[in-house]
Parts: structure tokens; C-alpha cells; sequence
């Protein structure tokens, strides 16, 4: 028979395996994968001079790399549900700090964006703490955990631009990437040492019998999984409402430089703005999931970043909208983030238990694949020429398609169905 998850039910002691792991590790094993994607965007336009290539052509390392961050999720989350997650995650560093010594190294932009795809294999460290938060605790409090994880790891995002701009101020580019092998050795050292197994995998010797019979239930597992509406709508939430904050990775560096003028320092400090909103909506969402409901977050979460960023569409329109403007409305789009995501993920995860990996992983795919889709789609419409306006109009289209795809979950809950 299927091994099925088997949680560290001891609490947490750090650096000791035979426990969970403890919230500071999951919380940095997150954090490594936000700090890959955000630290070194203020130097993207001086990375396109260095390589000597095209803003279009460097905005792949942006682009690419969630591209390659949704394929990679599509393989890390089945692989853990086969081999566990801790083997799954060790591995994935180590892949991770090749991938960045590589990248550091390069010397033409085809070499560094290789290594730059190749970095996306940091997507295990976030798919699989989700995943061992969902083996470690019931659904109820899973929410809630989640919420405090992320809350932690907004803190990187927060910090992230900012010391990239600083970082690209005293050693250009290769600073970012420096932090990026330091931190992502530090990281597996950290989980070497703390994170134990909280998944039992299948047994590998079992009898053909037994083993084809493990593999039909596990086909009809995924294909319950995969036919819920329960989890295609918290999917699709966690796409859109992830949607109009890559929208914003994509054209806020143009934005920020070539509309509104302003120096990579500064460009980080704009690109930090969100993660103020993020590490408050993490916070309710740890605070308040438990008591209101994981559908009610996502409703109010979704709520505010509409009513947030629509203002600042119709201050554009109206022609006051300068870098304040544009910067300080993001906030409540990282506050709508930090309140819908965690509370999608938990219902996400919830569907099928015991496929936590898969679904974290399939999930995560979409969201990021998504993502990369609205990110690319925003770097074409938006120039100079168009200012920032269409950039605030995707933002508020994606979060509207949030609140719409969040339907079929709210119907379900009103049925019983819900997680």
C-alpha cells in the first residue's frame, strides 16, 4: 500500500531533524527563491549595456526565468510526492548554487542567461515548503502557517530591490549574483541541518502487484485532483492576483527609469514598495484565517487591491499620477497578495492531502507560467511613448480575474465543498 504523508507531529526544534522544521528555515527556504527573482532588477538596464545587448533581449532574465520557474514546479512537486521531500529539496539547492556560480561567470548573455534558466531550479525550496507546511499541519492551521511563512519571506522582496540598488551602486551587476551563491549556500546548509523528512514516500521494493495497484490509485488521485473545481479556482485566484504583481516586474524597471527617470538606487526602493503591503497581508492572513475563513480573506484581499489600484488607473488617467503615485498604490496590491495567497494555497492544498506536492507544484506552475505570460505581455505594450497607464490597467484587469475566478470556490464552500 501507498505510504500517506506521515507528519513530524513533535514541535520544532531547531537544527534537530527528528522535529519539524522550524518556521525561521521555511520562511529563508522561501525567501531564496523571492530574493532570485527581485535582487538584481535595478541593474537590468546596466546589464543590458555590460552584455551589450538589447533591453528586450537582457528582460529574458526576467521573463525566461519565470517561464522556466513554472516548468521546473511542474516536475519538483510530483518528484517529492515520489522520493520525499527532503532529498527533493537538498538536491535543488545544490543545482541552484552551480546555476548561480555559472551565471556570475558569464561572459556573453547567451552563457548568462543559461545559467539564469538553470537558477529556476530554486523553485523546490518554495514548492516544498508549502508542501511540508501542509504535512505538518491540519488544513485549518495551514492558512494561518502559511501566512506567517510568506510574512517572513516579504521581508525579502521588501529588502531585495533596495540592496540590489546598492549592491549595483558599489560592484554593479555581479553583486546581486554574489548575495544570490552566498545566500543559496548558507540556505542548503540550513536545511542539511534542519529539515527532516515530513513525507513518506511510496515503498521502492514493493511486489509488481502492489506497485501497479499504487500507481492506478495514484493516476486516480491525480485525475480527482485535477478534475476539482475546488482546486482549478484556487489555482486561478493565485494566478491572477500573482498576475498583477509580475505585471509589475515586467514594466516597472522601464517605468521606473525611462518614464519617471530614476536612478537603480531608487528603482529598488519603488520595486520594494509592494512588499510593505505583502508583509501586512501576510500578517491578517496569519492573524485572521483561522477566525474568517480562507474564501473570506481572498474576498476582502481582492476587494482592496482592486479599489487600490483602480484609484491609482484613475489618477492616471487624469494626469496626476507621478513615481509617488504609480510606487504608493502598489501597496495595496502587495496587501491583497499577502491576504489571497496564502489562503488559495492553503485551499489549493487542502483538495487532495495527499497529493500536497503535486498540487503545490502544479499550482505554483500555472501562477508562475501565468505570471511570466502578463510580465511579457506588459514589457511589449508599455514605453515611454505610453507612459504608465497600461501597466495600471493590467494590474486592475488581473485582480478582477482574480475575484471572478474565486466563484466556483465560494459556490463550493456554500455547498460544503470548500477546504
Amino acid at each position: 500500500m501507498t505510504a500517506r504523508p506521515q507528519p513530524l507531529l513533535a514541535p520544532a526544534r531547531f537544527l534537530d531533524r527528528s522535529t519539524q522544521p522550524h518556521l525561521a528555515t521555511l520562511i529563508l527556504l522561501a525567501g531564496i527563491s523571492a530574493l532570485t527573482q527581485s535582487v538584481f532588477l535595478p541593474s537590468l538596464s546596466g546589464m543590458a549595456v555590460w552584455f551589450g545587448t538589447d533591453y528586450a533581449v537582457m528582460q529574458l532574465a526576467v521573463t525566461g526565468y519565470l517561464g522556466a520557474t513554472a516548468a521546473m514546479q511542474l516536475v519538483v512537486g510530483p518528484l517529492s510526492d515520489r522520493f520525499g521531500r527532503r532529498p527533493v529539496m537538498l538536491w535543488g539547492l545544490v543545482l541552484f548554487v552551480l546555476a548561480t556560480a555559472g551565471a556570475l561567470v558569464s561572459t556573453s548573455v547567451v552563457w548568462f542567461l543559461a545559467f539564469r534558466m538553470a537558477q529556476a531550479v530554486v523553485a523546490t525550496a518554495l514548492v516544498l515548503s508549502r508542501a511540508i507546511v501542509r504535512d505538518t499541519v491540519p488544513p485549518a492551521r495551514a492558512a494561518s502557517r502559511l501566512g506567517y511563512v510568506t510574512m517572513g519571506m516579504s521581508l525579502v522582496p521588501m529588502v531585495g530591490p533596495v540592496l540590489g540598488g546598492v549592491l549595483d551602486t558599489l560592484a554593479g551587476w555581479h553583486g546581486a549574483f554574489v548575495l544570490m551563491l552566498v545566500s543559496g549556500g548558507a540556505v542548503l546548509v540550513l536545511a542539511f541541518l534542519d529539515q527532516g523528512e515530513t513525507f513518506a514516500p511510496p515503498p521502492r521494493a514493493a511486489p509488481a502487484r502492489d506497485r501497479n495497484r499504487d500507481r492506478n490509485r495514484d493516476r486516480g488521485a491525480t485525475r480527482a485532483l485535477l478534475s476539482s473545481p475546488l482546486f482549478w479556482s484556487y489555482t486561478m485566484v493565485s494566478t491572477f492576483s500573482s498576475g498583477a504583481f509580475f505585471a509589475l516586474l515586467g514594466g516597472a524597471s522601464l517605468v521606473a527609469g525611462d518614464i519617471y527617470g530614476l536612478s537603480p538606487l531608487w528603482t529598488g526602493v519603488g520595486l520594494a514598495t509592494p512588499s510593505i503591503g505583502y508583509l501586512a497581508g501576510n500578517y491578517l492572513s496569519g492573524r485572521f484565517s483561522m477566525r474568517l475563513g480562507i474564501d473570506r480573506m481572498v474576498m476582502a484581499g481582492n476587494a482592496i487591491g482592486v479599489a487600490g489600484l483602480g484609484l491609482s488607473l484613475v489618477l492616471g488617467v487624469a494626469g496626476l499620477a507621478g513615481p509617488g503615485v504609480f510606487f504608493g498604490f502598489t501597496v495595496a496590491l502587495g496587501l491583497c497578495n499577502g491576504m489571497v495567497l496564502p489562503n488559495a494555497t492553503s485551499g489549493l492544498l487542502s483538495v487532495r492531502p495527499d497529493l500536497a506536492g503535486t498540487a503545490s507544484g502544479l499550482s505554483g506552475a500555472l501562477t508562475i507560467g501565468g505570471g511570466a505570460l502578463i510580465a511579457a505581455v506588459a514589457g511589449v505594450v508599455v514605453t515611454p511613448a505610453t507612459g504608465a497607464l497600461p501597466l495600471q490597467a493590467i494590474m486592475v484587469a488581473s485582480l478582477l480575474l482574480s475575484a471572478l475566478a474565486h466563484l466556483p470556490a465560494r459556490r463550493g464552500r456554500g455547498r460544503g465543498l470548500a477546504a
